[in-house]
């Protein structure tokens, strides 16, 4: 069945549908048959459900031995967006097809930021720019090549929008797609930390994406709330997600020495989840974005500097990819399918600490990243059934609750890590 949204939920099958998406985002260009077969069975046995494709070649994808192009070549090497390579789209299509068997939805990127002027990514390396008098056709090879999937058409990739030619561009992209393919879902992935959408460009989105991003810089570990905290206030009723928080094992943004690890990308999606994106997550892993194997190139120059990656055959055996699974299991163990978050109840001083509970606040969920007493302006009875998951270890405790004096407190844990509340009144 088509999937689809119903208010904040996406619906495949009559049932809440928990979007948990894996980026590979260089599938179509860097990815034999047989080790596509091979990703796709783990990933689903990991409980992934989406993927998100780039439909024309990743700017700063891995270097590879496959010759899989769009368009026709010009002498300088830049494409000739006149004259389409049906060859490159049958092949996609081909991966699309192989995908389905493995019943995963696809969301597929229509333009990536490098295509369209003006955006921060053109700007840098300007050599493909499309020309806008070559949208249409492009967009008609799009559909006629994936809306057979029923994929979701993410409009954009990681761009900024502060241009009227470069939402020229998107909003054509989007129309187009919105006549030829109506049953389709559309959404724009924007670029680290962008909060404000244009109007012009909002409401023609079925759901949101943010992206909290992989800068390391203390100033910027807060968009993973921050950023779906803005989006609830400002462009409410439909459904949230993170497209893209911090890959595993990804060098810091801007050159910065140092890598995000299991702890870095479980904090930035329990504290999306917990702050109004919980529609579901997207995980990425340096290494499978951009298909990296050993001996070829990365572009570490380009865009926001990332350091090397480890070969896709290591990165697609990272822990933490477990572990946005278990998120799911969780969901679904829970029965959440929406939450709300109830921020202001705590009385810890720390934003870090996340707080949320379902719509008929039968159920509360907590986010603890570092070890403490939970203090709450909130009433449970010390009978109520309190579970502490190690999020580290899936291993479980009972926990305690009290109140004095007007206020609950949920004891300290036993755990090394970070742990997630479940409260459910009795």
């Amino acid at each position: 069945m088509t999937l689809t949204i119903h208010k904040k939920n996406f619906i495949k099958d009559g049932k809440p549908f928990f979007y948990l998406a894996d980026t590979c985002w260089s599938a179509f260009t860097n990815i034999p048959e047989n080790d596509w077969h091979y990703y796709l069975q783990y990933r689903k046995r990991q409980g992934y459900n989406v993927l998100q494709i780039n439909i024309l070649p990743q700017w700063d994808a891995s270097g590879t031995d496959l010759n899989y192009v769009p368009y026709v070549l010009k002498e300088d090497g830049g494409y000739d967006f006149t004259k389409i390579n049906d060859d490159y789209f049958q092949h996609a299509k081909r991966m699309c097809e192989i995908a389905k068997e493995y019943n995963f939805e696809l969301a597929l990127v229509a333009l990536w930021c490098n295509y369209v002027p003006k955006t921060w990514a053109n700007n840098m390396l300007p050599l493909n720019t499309m020309p806008f008098d070559c949208v249409d056709r492009y967009i008609e090879k799009v559909d006629e090549t994936f809306t057979q999937f029923n994929p979701i058409y993410i409009i954009s990739g990681d761009t900024d929008l502060n241009e009227e030619i470069t939402r020229n561009y998107y909003n054509k992209a989007s129309d187009l797609l919105r006549e030829a393919a109506p049953q389709c879902i559309q959404t724009l992935h924007v670029r680290g930390r962008l909060m404000e959408i244009p109007e012009e460009m909002i409401n023609r989105m079925d759901f949101y994406m943010f992206q909290s991003g992989h800068n390391a810089k203390t100033e910027n570990l807060c968009m993973t709330y921050r950023l779906p905290e803005y989006f609830v206030e400002n462009y409410p009723g439909k459904p949230l997600i993170n497209s893209e928080p911090c890959y595993e094992q990804m060098g810091s943004s801007g050159r910065i020495y140092g890598r995000h690890h299991r702890f870095n990308i479980r904090r930035a999606a329990w504290q999306s989840l917990l702050s109004g994106a919980c529609s579901g997550i997207t995980y990425g892993a340096a290494g499978i974005y951009s298909w990296h194997i050993y001996g070829k190139n990365f572009g570490s120059a380009i865009g926001e500097g990332f350091d090397m990656p480890n070969p896709w055959q290591q990165a697609i055996h990272y822990p933490g990819a477990w572990e946005y699974g278990d998120i799911k299991h969780i969901f679904n163990e829970f029965q959440v399918t929406e939450l709300i978050s109830k921020q202001k109840v705590l009385l810890n001083n720390t934003e870090e600490i996340r707080v949320a509970c379902t719509p008929d606040e039968k159920l509360m969920m907590i986010y603890l990243p570092e070890n403490t007493t939970i203090k709450l302006n909130y009433h449970f009875s010390e009978d109520d059934e309190c579970t502490i998951i190690d999020l580290n270890t899936l291993h479980r405790e009972c926990g305690r609750i009290y109140n004095h004096k007007d206020i609950c407190y949920l004891d300290m844990h036993v755990f090394e890590h970070d742990v997630l509340y479940i409260i459910r009144r009795k």
